[in-house]
């Protein structure tokens, strides 16, 4: 009915006019139906597949969960991460440094002696430390308690609180920062006492306990075998290190499990190695040397974890998305042009991306799949990147105008004034003329009317892929009763380009080697 609408409305048109200029009219109108408006918005984005969380060396902690739900005890869960490696032993109490805060205030509490000096404090007082050019001074309200050279240590009967951050076994120690701005503040604390404070922030107490057990054996193996950070501090207190979090992150459950294994560290020749361990590997964990830029490790290699996809592992397999513009703003400087898409080039043991190519339309880029989890912010660099775009176009125009029209040969123009103009007959219509030449438009608008009415356009959506897999098509999809329907597929151009016809206006979405590509609606 819409086509009839403007049918009538352009008929008015062209008998307002006379001569040359309504065939003028006429011609633009059958243009119009000749090429109607699409109404369709171009989709695509950048479709990250992936697997696990972290770096993917040492020990996945969903798979040691999975190892001690099948039965494994905490030892073979260890030795079959740490490749070649036997349990040994340290003292509980060697002595840990832990950096609380770089700078900034420091407010103490629980505190009842002050090392070095016959200075009492009160466990209930709430005292405040200041620096004081190269020492320190502990203040009480407006009062100086005592002017200190630094290390300034404090320590209690029991745990020792910090304002801001929590109570802390063992001893709190001040120093002037050295950046400026405040004081510096550590935690010296016994080995497995740092240890207590670990394992529930890395890894949930209700978890099985031989993952605890074996989570605590590699978090005091990790502390003992990492060089000290800094000169005054072994560790941070956050996952620079590992997650440390005092007396507020002990349980009983993961209390159970250091007391078990107090003191046992993972040994590589009779030696405590560093013990990297991360959330979850998606079935396989990496080569040291693929991840970090540091030399093989033969007790850092890849290997098959069976048992990571336990306990509704949301990391075991993932998948993301992006706009090509949001993808193209995170990867920043490494996108020449426009974002085409991501090749990877080398993989590791497992399938986490050692080297890839970020391709745009004015050149590419090679880049480490270390600085592309950290550009796009993916859970690892186990991925698999396909961009696919799609937009609506028409793929054929509206049928031939039917025979009789007489729109092939504009009728000639109107004669000289004073002359005669001969009468002729044209498919029953009036004769020549201006009035013929009107007839025989307004006949011709009626044919192409009722041809449109009776043949719909056909539409094609079509797009783009990145990068092009050999022998793999693409597959179209709409949406009928509120499900997704194949109603159509197409092959690919080695260039990436496809262009598959569909029937009618509607809801389509692309799917391409698995990857459910972009939504769009098609309207004539």
């Amino acid at each position: 009915m819409e086509a009839l609408g403007l049918t009538t409305g352009m008929l008015a048109v062209v008998k307002r006019r006379c001569g040359i200029w309504a065939f003028s009219g006429f011609m633009l109108l059958t243009s119009l139906f000749a090429a109607p408006a699409l109404g369709a918005v171009s989709a695509g984005g950048l479709y990250v597949t992936g697997a696990g969380y972290g770096h993917g060396v040492g020990m996945s902690q969903y798979g040691a969960a999975g190892y001690a739900l099948h039965g494994v005890g905490y030892e073979q869960i260890l030795q079959d991460y740490y490749a070649q490696t036997t349990i040994g032993r340290v003292s509980p109490g060697l002595l840990v440094s832990v950096l609380l805060r770089a700078r900034g205030a420091a407010v103490f509490s629980g505190a009842t002696t002050v090392h070095g000096v016959r200075q009492r404090l009160s466990p209930q007082t709430t005292y405040r430390v200041l620096a004081a050019g190269a020492e320190l001074r502990i203040v009480n309200g407006g009062k100086t308690i005592g002017t200190f050279k630094p290390p300034l240590r404090v320590s209690g009967a029991g745990p020792v609180r910090l304002l801001g951050l929590g109570r802390y076994r063992g001893s709190l120690i001040f120093r002037p920062s050295p950046t400026g701005g405040g004081v510096m503040t550590t935690n010296l604390v016994p080995l497995d006492d740092y240890v207590r404070g670990v394992v529930a922030a890395e890894m949930p107490a209700s978890w099985p306990q031989q993952a605890l057990e074996a989570q605590a054996v590699v978090t005091r193996t990790y502390v003992i075998a990492s060089h000290p950070i800094g000169p005054n501090f072994d560790v941070y207190d956050n996952s620079q290190s590992q997650i440390y979090q005092g007396v507020s992150g002990e349980t009983p459950a993961t209390d159970a499990a250091v007391a078990a294994t107090s003191g046992q560290v993972v040994e590589y020749q009779g030696k405590p190695v560093v013990t990297y361990f991360f959330a979850s590997s998606g079935g396989e964990t990496e080569s040291v040397q693929n991840v970090f830029t540091m030399a093989p490790e033969a007790w850092l290699v890849g290997r098959l974890d069976p048992y990571d996809g336990v306990l509704r592992n949301p990391y075991h397999r993932w998948k993301l998305s992006f706009s090509l513009s949001a993808a193209a703003r995170r990867l920043g400087g490494l996108v020449r042009g426009t974002l085409r898409g991501i090749r990877v080039l080398e993989r590791g043991l497992s399938p986490r991306i050692v080297r890839a190519r970020v391709v745009g339309t004015r050149g590419s880029v090679v880049v480490s799949g270390v600085q592309l989890r950290e550009d796009l912010g993916t859970p690892s660099t186990w991925m698999g990147f396909t961009t696919v775009t799609a937009e609506g176009v028409l793929s054929s125009k509206s049928p031939a105008v039917p025979p009789g029209s007489n729109t092939g040969s504009p009728a000639p123009p109107p004669a000289p004034a004073g002359s005669t103009t001969p009468t002729t007959t044209t498919s029953g219509t009036g004769g020549g003329g201006l009035t013929g030449q009107l007839e025989r438009a307004a006949l011709a608008v009626g044919h192409i009317a009722k041809a449109l009415s009776a043949s719909p356009m056909r539409f094609a959506v079509s797009g783009d892929v990145f990068p092009v897999r050999a022998g793999l098509g693409v597959t179209v999809q709409t949406q009928l009763a509120g499900r997704w329907r194949t109603i159509a597929s197409g092959s690919v151009s080695h260039s990436g380009h496809y262009r598959v016809p569909v029937t009618d206006p509607g809801t389509y979405r692309v799917l391409y080697g698995g990857v459910i590509g972009p939504h769009l609606t098609v309207s004539p």
